[in-house]
């Protein structure tokens, strides 16, 4: 058989599969595709391909840059493409195994794998047919890392998703490449053929070769009106997806915003939490350690604690959480990283009902210093997820006021209740002196049917108390940002009000602590505190600068807390508090928080 003879062969075999592949899959909408993602919660990235042969090293020096990332190293060291090509030879093709790869996220609980098929450096991890510039053509080995992988997620129940860098390419003459910033070599055409040449025919293989994709995963980090890349190549991408793998996920990442139907879930930035609940379906891509492809000097392990409440926290809001490993080329992982997955898995197997086909209730994301909340509607639990476990043994819940049928330890297989107590939106569980487990424990909460809650009511602290601030009144204000040294705060330049719903379990006297800053004046600013018919007044004198750091000349604006009084409050149940602050003409009043508490 002649070569040409094969080459044709295999082009029909090609559409002959991905033909047969759409027509397999039913078309689904976006909700239901993305149904098994939201489900998931947790997943697993995959950083491996030529550069993890440098190991953030190339001839002695490392990274050239103070982020470290290992898979940046081609562009940051200024190396050569031939010499970079030359790092293939360093891998051992004896020891890869992938299937390990796919058992350790399993051991972990992570229900989806994404691995980097093709990053920015332009090199395909598999033996592509449109740029012989590929780690298997550059290894000399008939391996295809990509298809073992596929074979290997099949056989374990993972889905499989490619990362794929459609945007930068270094090795393509005509990809992007930040320094054209500079010397702006790259025309919009030649840049198209790039994508007409590369990107498209890479896509093609990727969709047809391996079986069901679950999701592809671009990597443009801000919107393509601010890049290269036009609507009409993007358009084209998304055609080629629902072509092919009618319902395989594609990110927001390619370049175009998470309210498009095409556009199946939200990319956060690299390491960024959830910090409001949405509706619609999103991610946070995540490092095990601090760079993403392997590093040599890697000394930033992330400890088990943080990895895990940033999944919780992330499903608490209605996300995903996706935790990168870096393989080395020979495959193997660091013992480190290996440990922290394997904690994981642990704590999942005790407690993963409280993170699968599970979201968060729509209270506030700061509602409780204790900890976070998941929810699964499927079954009417609540799950309190408790970072801190408290001194005195009592968990206090505020805003859910449907009253539970049974509270009990996740952990706990006989389920025995807990004592609790509840008072309208206000619930105090007693817990046992020792928490269940040593990262985070779950107390779980059945009800007959969804909670009613109170999403107005402020939060118990854990100590009693409780804080009145912007992010928990009834208004919306913007919030200037805790940044390092000053607070979180509002800032008023005229008189203004704010408030706050409030339960008082029973009647008695309450004080009343102020937080503030006032900058830019020399005159006293004064405020007002009013709940029913008490009043309380106060002159709020100027707080100036503190210093952060000494002989450095480092100051920042000084928060202190002062008295207001005392309010004594007839009855108990539901009251509002208003606070009306009087800045002076020439200033301005930062208000960072009341603190209530009842008098013993």
């Amino acid at each position: 058989m002649t070569n040409i003879h094969c080459i044709f062969t295999w082009l029909f075999c090609v559409l002959i599969m991905g033909m047969a592949n759409a027509q397999s899959q039913q078309v689904l909408s976006t909700k239901e595709r993305t149904a098994w993602f939201e489900e998931a919660r947790f997943g697993m990235f995959i950083h491996w391909g030529l550069y993890s042969a440098a190991e953030g090293i190339w001839k002695g020096e490392r990274l050239r840059h103070f982020n470290n990332y290992a898979e940046w190293i081609k562009y940051r060291n200024r190396i050569p493409t031939a010499q970079y090509g030359e790092l293939a030879k360093r891998f051992d093709w004896e020891k890869i195994d992938p299937e390990e790869w796919v058992i350790l996220a399993k051991k972990a609980g992570m229900k989806y794998i994404t691995i980097t098929a093709k990053h920015h450096d332009g090199v395909a991890i598999w033996n592509s047919s449109t740029d012989d510039y590929n780690l298997p053509n550059l290894a000399g080995t008939d391996r295809d890392i990509i298809a073992e992988l596929a074979e290997a997620c099949r056989k374990h129940d993972i889905k499989l998703g490619f990362y794929y860098s459609h945007w930068i390419d270094w090795a393509h003459p005509y990809g992007w490449n930040h320094n054209l910033e500079l010397t702006g070599k790259v025309s919009d055409d030649q840049f198209d053929q790039y994508w007409q040449e590369k990107v498209i025919p890479q896509l093609r293989e990727l969709l047809t070769d391996y079986g069901d994709v679950a999701m592809l995963w671009f990597d443009m980090w801000i919107p393509h009106k601010q890049t290269i890349v036009q609507e009409k190549q993007l358009q084209q991408v998304i055609d080629l997806v629902r072509e092919f793998q009618p319902n395989c996920l594609i990110n927001s990442r390619l370049g175009l915003p998470a309210s498009l139907e095409d556009i199946d879930f939200e990319t956060l930035g690299d390491n960024q939490l959830g910090a409001v609940y949405k509706k619609h379906p999103w991610q946070t891509p995540g490092t095990i350690a601090h760079s993403w492809g392997y590093n040599a000097l890697e000394n930033q392990w992330k400890s088990t604690s943080q990895l895990l409440q940033a999944m919780i926290g992330n499903v608490s809001l209605n996300g995903n959480f996706m935790l990168n490993i870096g393989p080395r080329a020979d495959g193997s992982f660091p013992f480190e990283g290996r440990r922290r997955l394997e904690d994981i898995g642990e704590w999942l197997r005790e407690n993963g009902r409280s993170i699968y086909k599970s979201e968060g209730l729509p209270l506030s994301p700061s509602q409780h210093d204790w900890g976070k909340i998941t929810t699964n509607t499927d079954d009417h639990t609540i799950y309190l997820q408790v970072y801190n476990w408290p001194l005195d043994r009592q968990l206090n819940v505020t805003g859910i006021t449907s009253a539970p049928k049974n509270i009990y330890l996740l952990a706990d297989k006989l389920k025995e209740p807990l004592e609790f107590d509840q008072d309208g939106p206000l619930l105090h569980i007693q817990l046992p002196d020792l928490a269940p487990d040593r990262f985070v424990s779950v107390v779980a909460m059945e009800f007959d049917q969804i909670a009613d809650l109170d999403t107005e009511v402020v939060a118990e602290a854990t100590f009693k108390g409780f804080s009145l601030n912007g992010k928990n009144s009834l208004e919306s204000w913007e919030i200037i940002d805790f940044d390092g040294t000053s607070p979180s705060h509002i800032v008023f330049s005229e008189a203004d009000s704010l408030s706050w719903k409030v339960y008082i379990p029973q009647p008695g006297d309450y004080t009343f602590d102020l937080s503030y800053n006032i900058a830019q004046s020399e005159s006293n600013a004064s405020v007002q505190l009013k709940t029913g018919r008490k009043t309380l007044s106060s002159s709020v004198s100027p707080s100036g600068k503190i210093v952060v750091e000494p002989y450095q000349e480092f100051y920042a604006d000084q928060f202190p807390e002062i008295q207001l009084g005392k309010v004594h409050f007839d009855h108990k149940g539901y009251h509002e508090v208003t606070l009306t602050v009087f800045p002076s003409e020439e200033g301005t009043l930062l208000f960072n928080w009341l603190w209530m508490e009842a008098v013993e």
